[in-house]
């Protein structure tokens, strides 16, 4: 049994939201990648309402603070490459935006089918990975875990710890990974 579309995409942006909200809430720790992640999941949760005709508004302030978004993450890549990441989805939301904001319809409109295969491809193996990732964290649980500098723990033992905080980090990636990737499908 399948959901109804708005049951769906109402689900959708609870998702975002709550990841986004779990995010602010790690800016103090971890500073600037967790601010990127809550507007990210701020703003897919906004992306994902659905409300129909007449908000050509919202596609355009959405491509306006995903740019922004797009510079913060050129910004973040001069600590390493692993942030490499917040720049595709920041690029990939203003895709979307502009997209949505073009499009006929509903607010999504068909996008670059090239560039729409790519990044499903790119988000797809993003969920895989993150879920083979979160499958194998929540093996270690009860044993110490050592995280590479910087990665913004300390090795714990449990899952209360900072490892059990690490692994709801992952899931709020994940979350989000198969939020976009949801988003795309859409389009």
């Amino acid at each position: 049994m399948s959901l109804p579309v708005s049951v769906s995409a109402w689900l959708l942006v609870l998702l975002c939201a709550v990841s986004g909200a779990y995010c602010l809430g790690r800016v103090r720790r971890a500073g600037g990648a967790a601010a990127g992640e809550a507007v990210m999941g701020f703003g897919m949760a906004l992306m994902a309402v659905p409300l129909g005709h007449g908000d050509g508004w919202r596609a355009t302030a959405l491509a306006l603070v995903f740019c922004a978004t797009a510079l913060h993450a050129v910004w973040l890549l001069r600590q390493g490459a692993h942030h490499a990441h917040h720049l595709v989805g920041a690029l990939t939301m203003v895709y979307m935006a502009v997209t949505a904001g073009y499009g006929a319809g509903s607010g999504h409109g068909g996008g670059l089918p090239l560039l729409t295969g790519v990044l499903l491809l790119y988000y797809a193996g993003y969920v895989v990975l993150g879920g083979a990732r979160l499958i194998t964290a929540g093996t270690t649980s009860g044993t110490t875990v050592h995280h590479p500098a910087g990665a913004g723990t300390s090795g714990s033992t449990g899952p209360t710890g900072p490892t059990g905080s690490a692994e709801l980090t992952r899931a709020c990636r994940l979350a989000m990974g198969m939020g976009m990737l949801a988003m795309l499908l859409a389009m």
